[in-house]
């Protein structure tokens, strides 16, 4: 019988597939389809100290292989997620749950993750660090390994729960981000975030998107994240959460020889609501086909 388990940063999953933060919201909108708890985990919503309403609209345009989005973190903020919207969860979903954090500053990343902390659902901590440091020149914390490793050591002593780092792939060098956070006491890291992309609209002459440039995400990118999770695998001793443009079966194994113990499915979720579910039922077959008994084993094996 095919064994999917895997452990992640010392927690087991039933499986390896977890919906990425930003497409699934906060798991009980998803409930009404299908029992979530087949899932691995999910991440929850990116979630701020303060509520945010986002970028202005229209916030989506699609792409031939894929879609932008400039959604902007829209969140009710911390507290409003701690009252309200893990409540909610709690009586559809029954396992650990991997809480997304974004901020703006230290102090924000600090405080946000500090509230969630006592939550006992919580598993992980995903720390978005794509988000600009307005407090820094509007300089990326995801872009520059001495950020990285800054944020990731002011976390890492507020909380004794895993740390998953996210990263961008918007850098040169993703490999120094990603021993950056391992040196600052991460416990993981995830990748890939969204690329940065634009489309114009032909006859308006104008970009689609109101924010101009989004985070470009789907199938199309799916290469990328397989060459970056491929090169910090070799680089670091912490496990890897892959994503990016992963849409089946095949797309998890393949993202797992790269180097991923778990692997995230995100704009595939918004074409099809049942996409992990159908992903993690298609699973022993594809394993059976490949010849692979136990998926753990799988990981990095084609370093």
């Amino acid at each position: 019988m095919a064994n999917t388990k895997v452990n992640l940063c010392g927690i087991t999953l039933d499986n390896p597939i977890i919906p990425a933060s930003g497409t699934f919201g906060f798991g009980y909108e998803f409930a009404e389809l299908y029992d979530i708890n087949v899932l691995g985990t999910f991440s929850f919503k990116g979630t701020t100290l303060e509520p945010r309403f986002g970028n202005p609209t229209p916030r989506i345009a699609e792409c031939a292989s894929g879609m932008l989005n400039a959604v902007g973190l829209q969140n009710p903020g911390v507290d409003k997620v701690i009252s309200e919207e893990l409540p909610k969860l709690r009586r559809v979903f029954n396992k650990p749950v991997m809480a997304n954090v974004s901020g703006f500053s230290i102090h924000e990343y600090v405080e946000t993750v500090r509230r969630l902390d006592g939550e006992g659902d919580i598993g992980w901590f995903e720390v978005n660090i794509s988000c600009p440091n307005v407090h820094g020149g509007g300089m990326s914390f995801g872009t520059s390994p001495e950020m990285a490793e800054q944020v990731t050591r002011a976390v890492r002593k507020v909380t004794d729960k895993p740390i998953i780092i996210k990263l961008s792939p918007n850098v040169t060098d993703i490999v120094s981000i990603a021993k950056a956070c391992e040196a600052g006491g991460a416990d993981g890291v995830s990748l890939i975030n969204t690329l940065l992309g634009m489309r114009i609209d032909i006859k308006r002459r104008r970009p689609i998107i109101a924010n101009k440039t989004g985070g470009f995400s789907g199938p199309a990118i799916k290469p990328v994240a397989v060459r970056m999770i491929y090169q910090v695998y070799e680089a670091v001793k912490i496990p890897i959460v892959g994503m990016g443009g992963a849409r089946s079966a095949e797309d998890v194994i393949e993202l797992m020889l790269a180097g991923a113990t778990a692997v995230e499915i995100g704009a595939e979720n918004l074409v099809n609501p049942y996409a992990c579910r159908d992903i993690i039922e298609a699973l022993p077959s594809v394993m059976e086909k490949y010849g692979i008994n136990n998926l753990s084993e799988i990981i990095g094996g084609a370093h």
